[in-house]
């Protein structure tokens, strides 16, 4: 078994070891030259994330909710629907929540952003001045990730947020701050893991997997450009906001499908400052584990 991931609890203000959905796989499938090339040859592509997200979402897969849940300990109360009433492992997968399940920070100051969503958070106050992403000296251009030169010139020097979910995670991301949202743009790409089993080894599957890229406009943050990244068995990301309507900060961007996912946030040069705890984890290369709705930061 390699080295165990930590990330910090927010809540607890902990260290904890995170509990690897299919480690044991994904091991194998990214840290051995044979699982490599399976990877290359197979496990990457469109077709084999279609594949599972089918096994996923036939009926017979509902009979996986319960021991899924067993396993890793969910708060079954925040759910919207009772767990045997779900008609597949997907539809458990990209659930709801109920109303209040996640309140969202200074709802009513607009200068104020919340976290996307829940998962394992890092923060970079100046995305080109960062030592290093998930391990020192692993990074990726903003030109890259944004698939648009011009674009990444609108946002050089700024603060930048990775938050990556989980199997075990809520899987709906939201909008951390109120403002107006453009079309998603598609970014096609490979289907890579964003587990920190497989970023660890390679940072740049972050911009080599399937993405889409939204620009919201806002009055307090300027624009703010919103990344989802697709990845192994979550070829699927469907987006339900409208675009050129207004939005509520919290309010709810869109949903995956099965898998472990990533989503991105990138702000322009000094218009946030993010919260003292994540810039502080983040600095050494430690993830922060908060939900969405809490405290991202302030407007700069």
């Amino acid at each position: 078994m390699g080295e165990a991931i930590r990330y910090y609890d927010r809540q607890s203000k902990t260290v904890a070891t995170e509990q690897i959905y299919g480690e044991r796989w994904l091991r194998l499938a990214y840290e051995t030259a044979a699982g490599r090339a399976a990877v290359a040859l197979g496990v990457r592509r469109a077709w084999f994330s279609r594949w599972y997200g089918w096994r996923m979402s036939r009926a017979a897969s509902a009979a996986r909710v319960m021991p899924f849940i067993r396993e890793y300990g969910l708060d079954m109360g925040d759910f919207a629907q009772a767990p045997e009433t779900f008609a597949s492992f997907n539809d458990f997968f990209s659930r709801a929540l109920k109303p209040g399940a996640r309140p969202i920070a200074a709802a009513d100051d607009p200068r104020i952003a919340v976290l996307p969503a829940d998962g394992r958070h890092l923060v970079f106050p100046d995305v080109e001045a960062a030592a290093g992403f998930y391990v020192k000296g692993a990074k990726f251009s903003l030109a890259e990730l944004l698939g648009d030169l011009a674009l990444a010139q609108e946002f050089a020097g700024g603060g930048m947020v990775i938050s990556r979910l989980c199997p075990v995670d809520y899987h709906r991301f939201h909008f951390p701050a109120a403002g107006t949202p453009g079309a998603a743009r598609l970014i096609n790409g490979w289907l890579y893991s964003v587990s920190p089993v497989a970023l660890r080894r390679n940072l740049s599957y972050l911009v080599e997997n399937k993405r889409y890229v939204t620009l919201l406009d806002t009055p307090a943050f300027g624009r703010v450009a919103l990344l989802e990244i697709g990845a192994t068995n979550v070829g699927t990301v469907q987006q339900r906001y409208e675009p050129g309507q207004p939005v509520s900060k919290g309010a709810e961007k869109g949903l995956f499908r099965f898998g472990g996912s990533c989503v991105i946030t990138v702000f322009a040069h000094g218009r946030i400052r993010f919260d003292a705890d994540l810039v502080a984890q983040s600095a050494e290369c430690i993830e922060t584990y908060a939900k969405m709705g809490e405290r991202m930061g302030a407007a700069g």
